[in-house]
């Protein structure tokens, strides 16, 4: 399933609202052009529908949070622990491996896509009880994915990571949380 036919929240409705709402003050939109479209918005069922409503239109300003891109240099790259997650992660690193590990983060999108470029090191991606992860746009030259028992198709309510891209000699593995055993 493409990204286009998934669907949408009442979110990125509003969102899509709020963009058609500023090219009609910047005189873009005619008053029924508005009414029209802004129906459109909040009956949309996929982002390809929403697209479909501004896709004339000048793309709006990137929203703080939307794309965070992350270029370590040399080294490893980890994220862990208590961390704010962007809708669109891109990662691009040519030695060093990477670390996400979102059990513990702050997610507020139903959908994150994670694009990782990847030379010589490999990534692991560690995903909250209950999470999918689809791996389909990902391509390994020289290594393996393992997603260890991950599911891949969309849930009602769960989170849905989307990753793509590619490891040149790296591979890429997808997991759920260690089981922590403790004893008195």
């Amino acid at each position: 399933m493409s990204e286009l036919q998934m669907r949408v929240s009442d979110e990125d409705r509003e969102r899509t609202a709020q963009q058609l709402q500023h090219a009609f003050t910047e005189g873009r939109l005619t008053q029924p052009e508005l009414e029209d479209r802004l129906e459109l918005a909040f009956t949309a069922k996929t982002y390809g529908d929403l697209l479909e409503l501004i896709s004339d239109l000048p793309a709006a300003e990137p929203r703080v949070g939307e794309l965070v891109e992350l270029e370590p240099k040399n080294g490893n790259l980890k994220r862990s622990g208590d961390w704010a997650v962007p809708r669109r992660l891109r990662v691009s690193s040519k030695y060093g491996s990477v670390e996400l590990d979102f059990s513990e983060a702050v997610i507020t999108h139903p959908v994150v896509d994670v694009e990782l470029d990847l030379a010589y090191g490999s990534a692991k991606i560690i995903l909250p009880e209950g999470a999918v992860a689809n791996v389909d746009g990902f391509h390994s030259d020289w290594g393996a994915t393992k997603t260890s028992d991950v599911p891949s198709r969309p849930r009602p309510g769960a989170l849905c990571l989307v990753i793509s891209g590619r490891a040149k000699y790296g591979g890429l593995t997808v997991r759920y949380p260690r089981k922590r055993w403790f004893t008195h």
